[in-house]
């Protein structure tokens, strides 16, 4: 493939910590139910950053888990891959000053109704949650007891939530100022849609439970779109690349910078 640029990353066992997930560190995130206009329910977490001044303006992070984060317990959105340790290690509510928002999909559903197994896909309707999602996020930014900087919203997702992320850009690219797509995949006809936005995805070249080939290629649809997207491939890495995203203080760093 011509004009694809890949950051490789070598592995060693130093990158691969466990992020502990205590239920005082869980507790600090407010439990939620949206009931939509058609009378379902979503459920979700969100939490504040850790110092708020009154008149300012944060930003917020959407995060989408992936399969293992799936149920109604309210919790496993928020502990799976262990994210919860990452936004505490990256300093996610105190150095970056960061409202959360992780809203849970039901045991058996998906954020984008795709075989995960396919090599492409083409943009589908929406899904219940994800629509679910959008509906509870944009009660959520605009509800002015929150002080959401609408220009600093940010995507993040894993595996399901990878396809999420690519997803909601894809859906509504005029809302994000940046996405982290983690190991997921995405309609290679979005390029054109997508070539403005800040985007950072991650893959493991040795990942067998969905193909490296979807980061890669979506990376190379928005280049072609004339985008300049940024593509890690993590050597030697297989599905759990997350946790090299989770180290990351240059990913971080880089995201929180982001402004539309």
């Amino acid at each position: 493939m011509k004009n694809r640029t890949i950051h490789i990353v070598l592995l060693g066992f130093l990158f691969s910590p466990t992020f502990t997930q205590t239920k005082e560190e869980i507790d600090k995130y407010e439990a939620k139910v949206w009931q939509s206009p058609q009378d379902e329910t979503l459920l979700y977490r969100f939490r504040a950053p850790e110092k708020i001044e009154r008149a300012k303006k944060y930003p917020l992070l959407f995060f989408l888990h992936g399969s293992g984060g799936r149920g109604n317990d309210n919790k496993g959105q928020i502990q799976d891959g262990g994210v919860i340790g990452a936004f505490a290690k990256q300093g996610v509510f105190s150095k970056h000053g960061s409202y959360v928002f992780a809203a849970q999909v039901s045991e058996g559903e998906r954020w984008v109704d795709v075989d995960w197994t396919t090599l492409e896909h083409k943009m589908p309707q929406i899904s219940n949650h994800m629509r679910m999602a959008f509906e509870a996020l944009d009660a959520f930014v605009t509800d002015k007891k929150n002080q959401i900087d609408l220009d600093r919203i940010y995507v993040m997702g894993l595996s399901m939530g990878g396809y999420g992320t690519w997803d909601a850009i894809q859906r509504r690219p005029e809302f994000f100022a940046a996405a982290v797509p983690i190991c997921g995949g995405g309609d290679t006809n979005m390029g054109k849609v997508l070539a403005k936005m800040p985007i950072w995805s991650w893959h493991g070249d040795k990942d067998k439970t969905i193909q490296v080939s979807r980061s890669r290629e979506m990376d190379a649809a928005i280049k072609q779109a004339g985008g300049s997207p940024k593509y890690t491939e993590v050597k030697g890495r297989g599905h759990n690349v997350w946790t090299d995203v989770w180290n990351s203080k240059e990913l971080w760093d880089w995201l929180y910078s982001q402004s539309r």
